[in-house]
């Protein structure tokens, strides 16, 4: 059988003078190396291809980026001087998200990809999470080295009996993490798969998804070889576009 596809969803970016739509290599490379299946990128265009990405694509990965989810998708307040917002990625992932879900397909959400599959269940984001009270600073040292940035910050704890604990086995896990938002209402028909310390859920399921359907808050796909879990995560995903790959052909 022929690798499966898995579309990996793309910002839209303003390089010097022109708009240009990308994704980062970490990511693409979590995908050859770790699912032995075929990157594609999908521009962030909207509603347009939606159903021909359904018919076409055996999973779909929704990344991370610099960009926040605009907070008028989920009614909050305005962001804050000097946000980086990407509107076009918005109107192409929150309304992509719930049907490729309905559709079987195996989805992947990781940090803003987390965060836009809560928006996409009617969830709502705390915006600067070192402002509230009782919560952690999940924010990384930009002044410091990637593989500093990158490593180990804080452990989560594993929702028994969920997903993640039926990979890593039950317990604590050990995460990076690089955020400044993150969830203030869990969206509807998703159930928590880890939480920080301080409470803050940092992953979670589609419940009654059909396929695999997984959001994370850290970032698995950094150096994936070198972390048995997160190789083991992405290995789970790839078995399910494959699975996908195979009732499709």
């Amino acid at each position: 059988m022929q690798r499966p596809v898995i579309g990996i969803l793309a910002d839209r970016r303003l390089l010097g003078p022109h708009w240009f739509h990308c994704v980062g290599e970490k990511y693409i490379a979590a995908i050859v190396q770790a699912t032995d299946a075929v990157p594609v990128l999908l521009p962030a265009t909207g509603e347009w291809h939606v159903e021909d990405w359904l018919a076409t694509c055996d999973a779909i990965l929704f990344p991370g980026s610099a960009s926040n989810v605009e907070p008028h998708r989920y009614q909050g307040e305005p962001s804050a001087a000097g946000t980086l917002h990407d509107p076009e990625r918005d109107a192409t992932t929150l309304p992509l998200i719930p049907r490729a879900v309905a559709a079987g397909l195996p989805v992947f959400g990781i940090c803003r990809g987390f965060q836009e599959m809560n928006v996409a269940y009617g969830g709502t984001l705390v915006q600067r999470l070192h402002e509230e009270p009782g919560r952690s600073d999940h924010r990384e040292n930009s002044g410091e080295p990637l593989e500093v940035q990158y490593g180990p910050a804080h452990e989560v704890e594993l929702a028994a009996g969920g997903l993640l604990a039926e990979i890593a086995g039950p317990g604590r896990l050990a995460v990076n993490s690089v955020h400044e938002q993150g969830v203030a209402r869990l969206g509807d028909g998703l159930t928590p798969e880890a939480r920080a310390d301080d409470g803050l859920i940092e992953a979670f399921r589609v419940t009654a998804a059909p396929a695999f359907a997984l959001a994370v808050q850290w970032h698995p796909e950094w150096k994936v070889m070198d972390n048995p879990f997160s190789r083991a995560l992405f290995a789970a995903f790839g078995r399910a576009a494959r699975e996908r790959a195979a009732r499709r052909q």
